[in-house]
């Protein structure tokens, strides 16, 4: 008797002792977790970036910061508005210049006799065919140097007709580019077939380009255009220049059109019912669309206060750089922002938030949680000692 006794004092002294090791020590640190708390996430102060993270709570005037900053630019916005002109010489183009003179006089050539009107008919005189070179310029004779670059075939022709003014006997001039390397816009990427196409007075659009390169490789939804133009580098997706014949541009000479299908995707952590990393469209998905593809909040564990998207914006979403450090090359700055999806609206503003590519989603655990893994390692750890009474006392 006073041996069972001496087992159960022992047994209640060690239980008290697992108990208060747990509390002292925190049921976080101690027991296993899948992530961070709703707390944690916003409250750590980061060495490497040299300051605090940005919180910034989801709510409507932040959406519109966001579709603002971080939306996708429209073609008819950013590339569409300026004139296209008609075709330009440039150089590398392949010119030939045919010059007929009145008769008598002949500068180029001799005259040719009509038999039947016994007088004598203007004669035309083909030039070799010349390149244009690097300074835009070509030779004609007794015309000199003819600056070409920038210039119509109209205008070229003009400028030798003025040049020939006292030499030539009325003379009239025809310009024509045999081969045109300046007025060609390029098409790379996942299509059938990379090309270089000639620009003609139809004034090409960019999905004329895309059909001479016979198609895309991928689906449409999971392309994107971008278009290059001088300094300028803007992107869409495919379908949404097909759907809207704004985006469907007007060309420019020197244009590289570049076709990826690079799939985009976020990666999903925490108290969801699955955790991966989650492709979509080129054309974007919202964080609602985001939480219905990651399985939904886990209902037995997740904070509905706690979902968080960290992701690296451009500074002027909030008005600076905040001083981090390493990061002002590249000109993104780290972003955590937070959903209360306890409150009704918070639904709404979660199918306006766009997701960006290499977005991370979290979801943390409620504070419950670690309160229920506690009890169940205490009941586990009553029930060891219970049975080994039971053992103790049949002896």
């Amino acid at each position: 008797m006073q041996g069972r006794q001496v087992w159960f004092s022992l047994g209640r002294g060690v239980v008290f002792a697992v108990a208060c090791g747990l509390f002292l020590t925190g049921c976080g640190g101690f027991l296993p977790s899948s992530g961070i708390s709703a707390g944690q996430a916003v409250s750590g102060y980061n060495e490497k970036l040299a300051a605090p993270i940005e919180v910034l709570d989801i709510d409507r005037d932040v959406v519109q910061r966001v579709l603002k900053v971080g939306g996708k630019r429209l073609f008819s916005n950013t590339l569409g508005a300026r004139r296209v002109l008609g075709h330009r010489i440039g150089p590398g183009d392949v010119l030939e210049v045919s010059v007929w003179e009145a008769p008598p006089a002949s500068l180029f050539g001799t005259s040719v006799m009509d038999a039947g009107l016994g007088t004598a008919v203007s004669n035309k005189t083909v030039l070799p065919e010349q390149m244009v070179n690097e300074a835009g310029t070509i030779r004609v004779p007794f015309a000199g140097r003819i600056d070409v670059a920038g210039y119509s075939a109209l205008e070229v022709e003009e400028q030798i007709v003025k040049q020939l003014h006292g030499k030539a006997n009325q003379p009239q001039v025809l310009v024509r580019v045999i081969k045109d390397a300046s007025s060609t816009v390029t098409i790379v990427g996942d299509v059938a077939k990379s090309t270089r196409m000639s620009l003609t007075p139809k004034h090409e659009r960019l999905l004329d380009v895309l059909a001479v390169a016979g198609g895309v490789r991928e689906s449409i939804g999971k392309t994107s255009i971008q278009v290059t133009r001088g300094n300028q580098v803007h992107s869409l997706p495919l379908d949404l220049v097909i759907s809207d014949p704004r985006q469907n541009i007007l060309l420019q000479a020197g244009d590289v059109i570049t076709v990826l299908s690079q799939p985009m995707s976020f990666t999903v952590l925490g108290a969801t019912g699955k955790n991966e990393e989650v492709n979509f469209a080129a054309k974007g998905i919202s964080l609602a669309q985001a939480l219905a593809r990651s399985g939904g909040l886990n209902d037995g564990r997740a904070d509905a206060k706690g979902v968080f998207v960290f992701r690296f914006e451009h500074p002027t979403l909030f008005g600076g750089d905040k001083g981090y450090k390493g990061l002002k090359t590249a000109h993104r700055v780290p972003i955590i922002y937070r959903l209360d999806m306890k409150d009704p609206g918070s639904f709404l503003l979660a199918q306006q938030f766009p997701i960006r590519n290499s977005d991370m989603l979290f979801v943390s655990n409620a504070p419950s949680v670690g309160l229920q893994k506690f009890l169940r390692v205490l009941h586990q750890t009553l029930g060891a000692f219970r049975g080994g009474a039971v053992m103790f006392s049949g002896n």
